[in-house]
Protein backbone atom coordinates (compact mmCIF):
# COMPACT_ATOMS: atom_id res chain seq x y z
CA UNK A 1 0.00 0.00 0.00
CA UNK A 2 1.43 3.59 -0.70
CA UNK A 3 -0.34 5.17 2.57
CA UNK A 4 2.14 5.64 5.18
CA UNK A 5 1.28 4.10 8.79
CA UNK A 6 1.71 5.98 11.42
CA UNK A 7 4.56 6.10 14.10
CA UNK A 8 5.40 3.32 15.79
CA UNK A 9 7.35 3.45 19.22
CA UNK A 10 10.93 1.59 19.09
CA UNK A 11 9.62 -0.03 22.05
CA UNK A 12 5.87 -1.54 20.40
CA UNK A 13 8.64 -2.56 17.84
CA UNK A 14 10.92 -4.43 20.01
CA UNK A 15 7.79 -6.08 21.02
CA UNK A 16 7.05 -7.08 18.17
CA UNK A 17 10.12 -9.06 17.31
CA UNK A 18 10.03 -10.49 20.51
CA UNK A 19 6.76 -12.36 20.15
CA UNK A 20 6.74 -15.77 18.53
CA UNK A 21 5.36 -16.39 15.02
CA UNK A 22 2.04 -17.72 15.68
CA UNK A 23 2.01 -20.00 12.79
CA UNK A 24 4.43 -20.65 10.71
CA UNK A 25 5.59 -19.72 6.51
CA UNK A 26 6.32 -16.06 5.72
CA UNK A 27 5.81 -13.24 7.55
CA UNK A 28 3.68 -9.98 5.69
CA UNK A 29 4.16 -6.28 6.82
CA UNK A 30 2.31 -3.65 5.03
CA UNK A 31 1.72 0.14 5.86
CA UNK A 32 -1.78 1.20 5.65
CA UNK A 33 -4.31 3.59 6.79
CA UNK A 34 -5.19 1.78 9.61
CA UNK A 35 -1.47 1.26 10.71
CA UNK A 36 1.07 -1.57 10.07
CA UNK A 37 -0.58 -4.83 8.98
CA UNK A 38 1.06 -8.01 9.49
CA UNK A 39 -0.04 -11.27 7.73
CA UNK A 40 1.44 -14.47 7.09
CA UNK A 41 1.34 -16.92 4.08
CA UNK A 42 2.23 -20.33 3.24
CA UNK A 43 1.65 -23.21 0.91
CA UNK A 44 2.42 -25.97 -0.87
CA UNK A 45 5.14 -25.82 -3.62
CA UNK A 46 2.16 -26.58 -6.52
CA UNK A 47 -0.92 -24.97 -5.38
CA UNK A 48 -4.30 -27.17 -5.62
CA UNK A 49 -7.03 -26.17 -7.50
CA UNK A 50 -8.58 -24.18 -5.15
CA UNK A 51 -8.16 -20.24 -4.72
CA UNK A 52 -6.28 -18.54 -1.41
CA UNK A 53 -7.88 -19.39 1.73
CA UNK A 54 -7.88 -16.53 4.31
CA UNK A 55 -8.07 -16.76 7.82
CA UNK A 56 -9.30 -14.33 11.00
CA UNK A 57 -9.05 -14.49 14.31
CA UNK A 58 -11.52 -13.56 16.56
CA UNK A 59 -11.19 -10.44 18.40
CA UNK A 60 -11.05 -10.91 22.66
CA UNK A 61 -8.50 -9.87 25.44
CA UNK A 62 -5.53 -12.19 23.82
CA UNK A 63 -6.61 -12.49 20.00
CA UNK A 64 -3.77 -13.73 17.44
CA UNK A 65 -3.59 -16.12 14.41
CA UNK A 66 -2.67 -18.61 16.94
CA UNK A 67 -6.13 -18.84 16.71
CA UNK A 68 -6.97 -20.18 13.80
CA UNK A 69 -3.52 -22.49 13.65
CA UNK A 70 -4.69 -25.74 12.97
CA UNK A 71 -6.71 -24.76 9.99
CA UNK A 72 -3.48 -22.63 8.85
CA UNK A 73 -1.23 -25.67 9.30
CA UNK A 74 -4.08 -27.99 7.90
CA UNK A 75 -4.60 -26.44 4.40
CA UNK A 76 -0.72 -24.84 3.87
CA UNK A 77 0.10 -28.47 2.37
CA UNK A 78 -2.86 -28.42 -0.18
CA UNK A 79 -3.49 -24.77 -0.93
CA UNK A 80 -2.12 -21.20 -0.29
CA UNK A 81 -3.21 -20.13 3.14
CA UNK A 82 -2.21 -16.32 4.11
CA UNK A 83 -3.46 -15.67 8.90
CA UNK A 84 -3.90 -12.40 8.94
CA UNK A 85 -3.30 -10.64 12.61
CA UNK A 86 -6.04 -7.48 12.98
CA UNK A 87 -5.24 -4.00 14.33
CA UNK A 88 -4.11 -3.89 17.92
CA UNK A 89 -3.67 -7.68 18.14
CA UNK A 90 -0.75 -10.27 17.62
CA UNK A 91 2.16 -8.20 15.59
CA UNK A 92 0.04 -5.98 13.81
CA UNK A 93 -0.06 -2.49 15.11
CA UNK A 94 -1.13 -1.93 18.64
CA UNK A 95 -0.95 1.30 21.08
CA UNK A 96 -3.80 3.82 22.38
CA UNK A 97 -5.64 4.84 19.29
CA UNK A 98 -9.73 4.41 18.11
CA UNK A 99 -10.44 0.93 16.98
CA UNK A 100 -13.63 0.57 15.40
CA UNK A 101 -15.96 -1.55 13.11
CA UNK A 102 -14.48 0.38 10.02
CA UNK A 103 -10.73 0.04 11.07
CA UNK A 104 -11.47 -4.29 11.30
CA UNK A 105 -13.61 -4.12 7.98
CA UNK A 106 -10.97 -2.39 6.49
CA UNK A 107 -7.83 -4.31 7.69
CA UNK A 108 -9.77 -7.45 6.13
CA UNK A 109 -10.59 -5.48 2.80
CA UNK A 110 -6.66 -4.40 2.70
CA UNK A 111 -5.56 -8.40 3.12
CA UNK A 112 -7.58 -9.03 0.45
CA UNK A 113 -6.14 -6.80 -1.93
CA UNK A 114 -2.72 -8.04 -0.78
CA UNK A 115 -3.77 -11.32 -1.74
CA UNK A 116 -4.71 -10.28 -5.21
CA UNK A 117 -1.86 -8.55 -6.13
CA UNK A 118 0.19 -12.08 -5.58
CA UNK A 119 -2.54 -13.82 -6.85
CA UNK A 120 -5.01 -12.05 -9.27
CA UNK A 121 -8.29 -10.48 -9.55
CA UNK A 122 -9.81 -13.72 -8.59
CA UNK A 123 -12.60 -14.47 -5.68
CA UNK A 124 -10.89 -15.60 -2.61
CA UNK A 125 -11.95 -17.82 0.07
CA UNK A 126 -11.92 -16.47 3.13
CA UNK A 127 -12.67 -17.93 7.35
CA UNK A 128 -13.16 -15.72 10.27
CA UNK A 129 -14.01 -16.69 14.16
CA UNK A 130 -16.80 -15.17 16.40
CA UNK A 131 -16.98 -11.17 16.32
CA UNK A 132 -14.39 -11.03 13.10
CA UNK A 133 -17.13 -12.75 11.25
CA UNK A 134 -18.99 -9.95 11.20
CA UNK A 135 -16.04 -7.58 9.89
CA UNK A 136 -15.38 -10.46 7.13
CA UNK A 137 -19.37 -10.26 6.53
CA UNK A 138 -19.14 -6.40 6.25
CA UNK A 139 -15.93 -6.75 3.68
CA UNK A 140 -17.98 -9.20 1.96
CA UNK A 141 -20.93 -6.82 1.06
CA UNK A 142 -18.36 -4.24 0.21
CA UNK A 143 -16.06 -5.98 -2.25
CA UNK A 144 -18.30 -8.82 -3.02
CA UNK A 145 -16.83 -10.24 -6.51
CA UNK A 146 -13.30 -10.52 -4.07
CA UNK A 147 -15.04 -13.08 -2.22
CA UNK A 148 -15.87 -17.12 -3.40
CA UNK A 149 -17.24 -17.84 -0.18
CA UNK A 150 -17.31 -17.08 3.90
CA UNK A 151 -17.12 -19.31 6.45
CA UNK A 152 -18.14 -17.70 9.88
CA UNK A 153 -17.08 -19.98 13.05
CA UNK A 154 -18.65 -19.09 16.24
CA UNK A 155 -20.11 -16.03 14.31
CA UNK A 156 -21.51 -13.37 16.88
CA UNK A 157 -24.96 -11.81 15.74
CA UNK A 158 -27.33 -14.76 16.26
CA UNK A 159 -28.00 -14.23 20.29
CA UNK A 160 -32.05 -14.07 20.70
CA UNK A 161 -31.32 -10.61 21.73
CA UNK A 162 -29.75 -9.70 18.35
CA UNK A 163 -33.36 -10.42 16.44
CA UNK A 164 -34.33 -6.67 17.17
CA UNK A 165 -31.44 -5.36 15.87
CA UNK A 166 -31.84 -5.61 11.93
CA UNK A 167 -32.58 -1.85 11.49
CA UNK A 168 -30.58 0.05 13.46
CA UNK A 169 -27.36 1.89 13.11
CA UNK A 170 -24.17 2.14 15.14
CA UNK A 171 -22.55 0.06 17.65
CA UNK A 172 -22.83 -1.00 21.11
CA UNK A 173 -20.19 1.19 22.04
CA UNK A 174 -20.17 2.34 25.79
CA UNK A 175 -17.90 5.52 26.30
CA UNK A 176 -18.44 6.16 29.67
CA UNK A 177 -17.26 1.95 30.20
CA UNK A 178 -13.91 2.51 27.60
CA UNK A 179 -13.79 5.81 29.66
CA UNK A 180 -13.55 3.65 33.40
CA UNK A 181 -11.28 1.12 31.59
CA UNK A 182 -8.60 3.60 30.11
CA UNK A 183 -8.05 5.59 33.03
CA UNK A 184 -4.62 5.91 33.12
CA UNK A 185 -4.27 4.87 37.08
CA UNK A 186 -5.32 1.49 36.18
CA UNK A 187 -5.40 1.29 32.61
CA UNK A 188 -2.09 -1.09 32.39
CA UNK A 189 -2.94 -2.55 35.84
CA UNK A 190 -6.61 -4.38 35.60
CA UNK A 191 -5.46 -5.76 31.84
CA UNK A 192 -2.39 -7.62 33.49
CA UNK A 193 -5.31 -9.08 36.09
CA UNK A 194 -7.22 -9.63 33.36
CA UNK A 195 -4.45 -11.60 31.49
CA UNK A 196 -3.26 -13.80 34.38
CA UNK A 197 -2.61 -17.14 33.13
CA UNK A 198 -5.28 -17.65 35.59
CA UNK A 199 -7.58 -15.41 34.40
CA UNK A 200 -6.75 -16.60 31.00
CA UNK A 201 -7.22 -20.59 31.29
CA UNK A 202 -10.74 -19.15 33.21
CA UNK A 203 -11.82 -17.34 29.90
CA UNK A 204 -10.70 -20.71 27.87
CA UNK A 205 -12.39 -22.86 29.88
CA UNK A 206 -15.83 -20.96 29.21
CA UNK A 207 -15.12 -20.80 25.75
CA UNK A 208 -14.68 -24.81 25.48
CA UNK A 209 -17.27 -25.24 27.69
CA UNK A 210 -14.60 -27.93 29.26
CA UNK A 211 -11.22 -27.91 31.09
CA UNK A 212 -9.70 -29.79 28.26
CA UNK A 213 -8.41 -26.81 26.06
CA UNK A 214 -5.41 -26.32 23.88
CA UNK A 215 -2.50 -25.30 25.93
CA UNK A 216 -0.10 -23.95 23.78
CA UNK A 217 -3.23 -21.69 22.88
CA UNK A 218 -3.14 -20.45 26.87
CA UNK A 219 0.61 -19.99 26.52
CA UNK A 220 0.52 -17.51 23.49
CA UNK A 221 -2.42 -15.82 25.08
CA UNK A 222 -0.40 -14.93 27.77
CA UNK A 223 2.91 -13.69 25.52
CA UNK A 224 0.92 -11.64 23.44
CA UNK A 225 -1.46 -9.94 25.96
CA UNK A 226 1.74 -8.58 27.81
CA UNK A 227 3.08 -6.76 24.77
CA UNK A 228 3.61 -2.87 25.22
CA UNK A 229 -0.14 -1.69 24.37
CA UNK A 230 -1.90 -4.66 24.18
CA UNK A 231 -4.92 -3.29 26.54
CA UNK A 232 -6.21 -0.64 23.78
CA UNK A 233 -7.93 -3.08 21.30
CA UNK A 234 -9.35 -5.15 24.05
CA UNK A 235 -10.89 -2.43 25.88
CA UNK A 236 -12.46 -1.07 22.51
CA UNK A 237 -13.92 -4.62 22.11
CA UNK A 238 -15.39 -5.15 26.11
CA UNK A 239 -16.80 -1.55 25.84
CA UNK A 240 -18.82 -2.45 22.76
CA UNK A 241 -17.61 -0.43 20.07
CA UNK A 242 -16.42 -3.45 17.57
CA UNK A 243 -20.06 -5.05 17.77
CA UNK A 244 -22.35 -3.66 14.81
CA UNK A 245 -26.33 -2.96 15.72
CA UNK A 246 -26.88 -3.80 11.62
CA UNK A 247 -24.68 -6.96 11.30
CA UNK A 248 -28.40 -9.23 11.27
CA UNK A 249 -28.95 -6.94 7.89
CA UNK A 250 -25.48 -7.52 6.61
CA UNK A 251 -25.80 -11.18 7.12
CA UNK A 252 -28.78 -11.32 5.34
CA UNK A 253 -27.62 -9.30 2.25
CA UNK A 254 -24.88 -12.11 2.05
CA UNK A 255 -25.58 -13.82 -1.51
CA UNK A 256 -22.11 -16.04 -1.89
CA UNK A 257 -21.44 -19.55 -0.39
CA UNK A 258 -21.67 -19.06 3.32
CA UNK A 259 -20.78 -21.97 5.50
CA UNK A 260 -21.67 -21.34 9.35
CA UNK A 261 -20.90 -23.74 12.04
CA UNK A 262 -20.46 -23.37 15.79
CA UNK A 263 -20.58 -25.42 19.06
CA UNK A 264 -23.34 -26.73 21.75
CA UNK A 265 -20.89 -26.14 25.19
CA UNK A 266 -19.76 -22.80 26.85
CA UNK A 267 -20.70 -19.84 26.57
CA UNK A 268 -21.24 -19.35 23.10
CA UNK A 269 -23.79 -21.45 22.63
CA UNK A 270 -27.12 -18.72 21.94
CA UNK A 271 -27.77 -19.11 17.77
CA UNK A 272 -31.38 -18.69 18.45
CA UNK A 273 -31.19 -15.97 15.89
CA UNK A 274 -29.70 -18.44 12.94
CA UNK A 275 -33.37 -19.35 12.24
CA UNK A 276 -33.42 -15.81 9.75
CA UNK A 277 -30.70 -17.33 7.64
CA UNK A 278 -31.48 -20.89 7.87
CA UNK A 279 -32.89 -22.87 5.01
CA UNK A 280 -31.46 -20.16 2.73
CA UNK A 281 -29.86 -22.08 -0.40
CA UNK A 282 -26.72 -20.45 0.46
CA UNK A 283 -25.96 -20.78 3.52
CA UNK A 284 -24.98 -24.05 4.95
CA UNK A 285 -24.94 -24.47 9.04
CA UNK A 286 -23.27 -27.07 10.82
CA UNK A 287 -23.33 -27.86 14.69
CA UNK A 288 -20.51 -29.69 16.79
CA UNK A 289 -20.64 -31.45 19.51
CA UNK A 290 -17.66 -28.63 20.89
CA UNK A 291 -17.02 -25.76 22.03
CA UNK A 292 -16.85 -22.11 20.12
CA UNK A 293 -13.65 -23.32 18.88
CA UNK A 294 -14.35 -26.85 17.12
CA UNK A 295 -11.20 -26.38 14.94
CA UNK A 296 -9.08 -27.12 17.96
CA UNK A 297 -11.57 -29.71 19.37
CA UNK A 298 -12.56 -31.32 16.33
CA UNK A 299 -9.78 -30.36 13.57
CA UNK A 300 -10.64 -33.61 11.59
CA UNK A 301 -14.17 -33.59 11.56
CA UNK A 302 -14.66 -29.84 11.09
CA UNK A 303 -11.89 -29.82 8.21
CA UNK A 304 -13.98 -32.72 6.37
CA UNK A 305 -17.35 -30.63 6.45
CA UNK A 306 -15.49 -27.78 5.80
CA UNK A 307 -14.10 -29.64 2.15
CA UNK A 308 -17.65 -30.70 1.73
CA UNK A 309 -19.06 -27.27 1.46
CA UNK A 310 -16.19 -25.77 -0.48
CA UNK A 311 -16.12 -28.78 -3.18
CA UNK A 312 -19.98 -27.72 -3.77
CA UNK A 313 -19.27 -23.68 -4.60
CA UNK A 314 -18.37 -22.75 -7.98
CA UNK A 315 -14.95 -22.13 -8.95
CA UNK A 316 -15.92 -18.62 -9.63
CA UNK A 317 -18.59 -16.05 -9.17
CA UNK A 318 -19.98 -14.56 -12.23
CA UNK A 319 -19.18 -10.98 -12.49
Amino acid sequence: MNAAAPAISPAVLRAADDLPAPVSGQRHEIGSPVGRLTYYSAGPEIPGKFPPLLLIHSINAAGSAYEIKPLYEHYRRSRTVYALELPGFGHSQRGARKYSVRMMTDAVSLAVREIQEVHGRGPIDALAVSLSCEFLARAVTEMPLAFRSAALVSPTGFRSRDKDSKWRNGTRGMPWLHAFFEFPLWSEGFFRLLTSRASIRYFLNKTWGSRDIDEGLLEYDYLTTHQPGAQHAPYYFVSGFLFSEDITRIYHSLTLPVWMSHGVRGDFVDYTNKSQVEGRANWTIRVFETGAMPHFEAEAEFTTAYDAFLAGVPSALPA
